[in-house]
């Protein structure tokens, strides 16, 4: 199954064998939560009754019933479609320490005759829904599926036979060659990826020809918005450029003062033609990433957002040459006049096509990352989106690790990893400490016998002495007995 951000998923039987089908079963794929990407779940399933709408359901009673049947350790949770939204399910079931969820749908494909058959009635939907996010589920970090009527019924009338089953959710982005490409869409005043674009820098350098990136701005078609007048004029004010052609919403949702949705696009603009100048060659842009990190230090506040001093700061310790970006913003249709823009048309047509609405938004090859935003889960997915064996050895050795960042500045030594739950392994720097604790456990050890064994060796000789030798005085010296209670301080072992 592929889902309408283009991930592929697969849903496997694993476990009874009579359930088993080689190519799976068709399902559809949540819009929320954060699949690994490039990897898989395998777990018991446990299906419980309740529709999970309230986050207190019980989940103790269902099937397979009992104690050790599908819910000591990591297990999928199985619950049926309605009465609430996705999100609320797979946020309970979460709660509920599930690691994937599967929900049953519980009315059959009109077209399926199968269920419809099986089912005894009329009642039918033209088509299965998306499970689309209801605006709440940033918090949903498992993943979780839809099955369909017939086959979930299946599953079902297993488990409440209190017999395992064991199911297998995977996922896979599109690989099309041995480069990544991913994509950014933003806009300046945009926070929540600010993070990522102002640490996601030296891994883009680290993934060098490998991978290749470029940043897009969301600009509002004013045309379509009507925000351009029959006459020309623009209709909406401070929020549009090119008299009405080209928007931006308010940031602080005031019209007469502040920054204006027309200085985000003007903004905008200048960071598409940075990347024109300094990224669009090699795909990897370091002087777009400084830019954004100078001006947001610099400029992000109201009063200095359109000044002219700040930015020209910001190209300076970006090292951009501000007179070659200020000529292709002009050169591509300006933000003053009544005309078109090159670079803003084509950011709007993209837009359109690829059909983004939220933002921030991440793209790997073609596929959204959904989830936060942050530099491990955009670098763990461009890792996961190479055909096999051509991922660079950054990824290899970084991808795992809990601060992917901190992995590269450190030439691919992970120092805090590897990441819950993931199969990379024991971290070299975990490795190493390890191995040097227990050397020098060891060691002391082995020095601790020596001593001991020596102390005990002494000891003997000392009672030898004491008593079996004469205890009159030898002549010339001390005798034995003086020598014994003098503790062996000539030693005679060498």
């Amino acid at each position: 199954s592929k889902t309408p951000d283009n991930v592929s998923s697969k849903l496997m039987v694993q476990i009874p064998r009579s359930l088993y089908k080689e190519e799976g079963y068709d399902h559809r794929e949540a819009l929320f939560g954060v699949p690994p990407y490039g990897g898989s779940i395998a777990q018991n399933v446990y299906y419980v009754e309740s529709d999970l709408c309230d986050p207190n359901a019980d989940i103790s009673k269902g099937f397979p019933s009992g104690k050790g049947k599908g819910r000591d350790g990591p297990f999928i949770l199985m619950a049926n479609r309605g009465d609430c939204t996705f999100v609320k399910k797979v946020r309970t079931a979460q709660h509920k320490g599930a690691a994937g969820v599967i929900i049953a749908d519980t009315t059959c494909l009109c077209q399926d005759t199968e269920c419809m058959e099986a089912q005894g009635s009329q009642d039918c939907e033209p088509s299965e829904p998306i499970m689309a996010d209801d605006g709440s589920g940033a918090d949903i970090s498992i993943p979780s599926f839809l099955m369909f009527k017939h086959d979930a019924d299946k599953v079902k009338q297993v488990l409440k036979m209190d017999k395992p089953v064991q199911i297998k959710m995977s996922w896979s982005l599109p690989t099309p060659d041995d480069r990544v490409e991913y994509d950014l869409w933003t806009v300046p005043t945009e926070e929540v990826s600010l993070e990522f674009q102002q640490n996601f820098k030296e891994l883009a350098v680290a993934l060098g020809k490998h991978a290749y990136f470029t940043p897009h701005m969301y600009i509002y078609d004013g045309e379509r918005s009507n925000c351009k007048g029959s006459d020309g004029s623009n209709m909406c004010y401070t929020l549009c450029t090119n008299n009405g052609r080209y928007c931006a919403t308010d940031p602080d949702n005031d019209l007469d003062k502040g920054i204006s949705g027309a200085d985000v696009v003007e903004e905008s603009l200048r960071r598409l033609c940075i990347w024109q100048r300094y990224g669009k060659d090699d795909g990897i842009g370091v002087h777009w990433w400084d830019y954004v990190t100078e001006f947001h230090k610099r400029c992000s506040k109201p009063e200095y957002f359109t000044n002219k001093d700040c930015i020209e700061d910001a190209y300076n310790h970006a090292k951009i040459d501000g007179i070659s970006v200020e000529q292709c913003m002009d050169d591509s249709g300006g933000v003053k006049e009544d005309r078109r823009n090159a670079l803003l048309d084509i950011e709007v047509d993209v837009q359109q096509k690829r059909g983004v609405v939220v933002l921030p938004t991440a793209f790997v090859n073609t596929a959204a990352i959904r989830g936060a935003l942050t530099v491990g889960n955009v670098f763990t997915a461009i890792c996961a989106g190479y055909i096999a064996d051509t991922a660079p050895s950054i990824c290899k050795q970084c991808s795992f690790c809990l601060d992917p960042a901190e992995c590269v500045r450190s030439g691919g030594f992970c120092k805090k990893g590897p990441r819950t739950g993931t199969s990379g392994g024991v971290s070299t720097g975990t490795f190493m400490f390890s191995l040097l604790l227990l050397v020098g456990v060891f060691s002391g050890a082995g020095f601790w016998y020596y001593k001991k064994s020596q102390d005990d060796m002494r000891d003997q000789v000392r009672g030898i002495l004491a008593e079996y030798m004469p205890l009159e005085d030898q002549e010339g010296g001390d005798s034995p007995m003086d020598f014994a209670r003098r503790a062996g301080k000539v030693s005679l072992i060498s």
